[in-house]
């Protein structure tokens, strides 16, 4: 079975110290390596306001995990972050078929211009100065420029 991507967020109390954050990464770690996967990237958040409280505190600190490995892994984190009492939320979301949807959909709009462009008798492929500039679309635009009609 391939790997699949997993996005892993966690939050821990606000008073958290950087070491704790760490320690509990390297738990995470530990238990990644241990069942064959790969840790792609980590990034704390900070501390971030909650929507309601949770556990009697208004913020926490948040950490995301991007994580490549099977559904046995996650199961396991997701076994072991429930029972520390450090972690007051975590939520685990596999994000690799959202980007193989999205890629689909770019190259079907791609080459639908393509198909589009070759019918009308034009070049695949925009050309340097054909069409609009993305850049500041309005600085060009003289049809709402304030004068009387």
């Amino acid at each position: 079975m391939a790997d699949r991507q997993y996005e892993l967020i966690y939050i821990l109390p606000p008073e958290t110290a950087e070491a704790q954050a760490n320690e509990l990464h390297e738990q995470v770690a530990d238990i990644v390596t241990r069942l064959k996967g790969q840790i792609e990237k980590t990034e704390n958040w900070g501390r971030r306001k909650f929507a309601y409280e949770i556990a009697h505190f208004k913020e926490g600190v948040y950490v995301l995990e991007v994580i490549n490995g099977s559904g046995e892994l996650m199961k396991e984190i997701d076994r072991r972050l429930k029972v520390i009492d450090q972690v007051l939320r975590h939520m685990i979301v596999r994000v690799d078929e959202e980007k193989r949807v999205v890629d689909r959909t770019r190259t079907k709009r791609q080459s639908e211009s393509e198909r589009r462009r070759v019918k009308r008798g034009l070049p695949p492929q925009r050309q340097p100065g054909e069409g609009r500039s993305s850049d500041n679309d309005d600085a060009d635009d003289d049809r709402f420029d304030g004068g009387e009609v």
